[in-house]
Formats: C-alpha cells, structure tokens, sequence
C-alpha cells in the first residue's frame, strides 16, 4: 500500500512511538514507503530514514526483562474505571425511579 505525500507515514511512526512508551521496550519499525526508525523505551526516536529512500539503518538496541504496568494490566483498569463511573452516575437515577412517590 502506497500513501503518497499524506500525512498516514507519519501518523504510524507517531503510533509506533506509543507503543514503544507503553511496553518500555525498544522498537524497530521498518516500513518499504514509511519512516523506517529505532525508538527508544520512553517513545523517542533514535534514528531515522526517510521516507521513498533505500537505505540501511542500524542502531544499537538494549533488551529488558518484565513488564510494564500497562503491559501487565491492559486496559482493564481503565474499563474498570469507566464502569464504576457509570454504575455511580446511573445509580441516582434508578433509587429515584424506584422510590414511592409521596402524596400530600
């Protein structure tokens, strides 16, 4: 797949960099019409190659052992932050649904 002169390259190295951030590990991305790169654990980028240019990148990458805390949880915290909220905001509603309705 070909994107031309649109931004979409750039958009997946900035992706690319997101993902190096979460996992904490380094990340090679080698793309045939992208931004080839070696990104460091914090999502910075160490080296590039342009994009439509043939050429060789190398880089010096470290490897680590365990896990990020989003590695380990995902996003199930946040899921299980988003239903709690739900659950508190839809709560009110429902005991004032149920309630009796008091007449004078």
């Amino acid at each position: 797949m070909r994107f031309g002169d649109s931004i979409a390259p750039h958009q997946h190295l900035q992706i690319a960099r997101v993902r190096a951030a979460e996992a904490g590990r380094y990340l090679l991305r080698a793309a045939n019409t992208g931004v080839t790169a070696v990104i460091d654990p914090k999502g910075e980028l160490v080296d590039t190659l342009p994009q439509f240019r043939t050429g060789v990148l190398k880089g010096t990458v470290r490897g680590y052992t365990g896990a990020t805390p989003y590695a380990r949880v995902g996003n199930w915290l946040v899921v299980l932050l988003a239903l709690g909220a739900l659950a508190a905001v839809g709560a009110p509603a429902r005991l004032a649904r149920r309630a009796p309705i008091k007449r004078r």
